[in-house]
């Protein structure tokens, strides 16, 4: 585990608020199992997805603490990483958003800022640039909840809600329409997007080879 994220509070990109960010990693033989390559290329791909989705995220300007709940393949610089309670998705964001809010608590407690926007983002997501991250959430900031779905337009990749807002998460197979249905409000990035190629598949693989990937996950396929 690498050293605690910057806190939360004005960014010099027009003033805005950090935002507080959840990333679920799933690694091991239990990562990407719908990815059609045998083992053990499919974890290394995983960890290589995971990585560079980590590393991007990191580099926004916007993005405040990171905490990633599951494991990653080798520390990064300001990212907390948090057991997988082992429980499915769900149970990892919830953990994941747990943790941002006892961090908080801490954090005001000592006298410091208040509560920063809180977002989850997918951890396979190898095409992702900061910048596109940096302007979904920008443009998130005008909505008490908002989403960006994938690039098939049925899933979810980020969610986002205002500072003392609480999220309503429901990744998973067509989580576009139940986040919809919670209230937020999908954010129109377009579907070249690196943010909404996230990779389960060969085939969304290929798709986000096509797009300027990560560097391990590009080293992984170029070797």
């Amino acid at each position: 585990m690498s050293s605690s994220a910057p806190p939360s509070g004005r960014d010099a990109r027009g003033g805005a608020v950090r935002v507080s960010l959840v990333i679920p990693v799933r690694g091991g033989d239990r990562g990407k199992s719908r990815l059609d390559v045998e083992q053990p290329r499919r974890s290394a791909l995983a960890a290589a997805f995971a990585l560079d989705t980590v590393a991007a995220a990191r580099a926004a300007s916007l993005v405040g603490e990171l905490v990633v709940v599951g494991a990653l393949a080798e520390p990064l610089d300001g990212v907390r990483v948090v057991p997988d309670p082992g429980e499915g998705l769900l149970a990892a964001v919830a953990t994941g958003l747990a943790a941002l809010g006892a961090s908080t608590a801490r954090t005001a407690a000592d006298g410091g800022a208040g509560p920063a926007p809180t977002a989850v983002l997918l951890g396979d997501l190898p095409a992702l640039r900061p910048v596109e991250l940096d302007d979904a959430l920008a443009a998130a900031a005008r909505h008490e909840r908002a989403f960006v779905p994938d690039a098939e337009g049925s899933g979810t990749a980020l969610i986002v809600a205002r500072a003392g807002v609480p999220h309503a998460p429901a990744f998973g197979p067509e989580s576009a329409e139940r986040h919809r249905a919670a209230g937020y409000v999908a954010l129109p990035l377009p579907a070249s997007s690196g943010l909404r190629r996230d990779v389960d598949t060969l085939e969304q693989l290929r798709a986000a080879a096509s797009l300027a990937l990560g560097p391990r996950t590009r080293a992984l396929l170029d070797g």
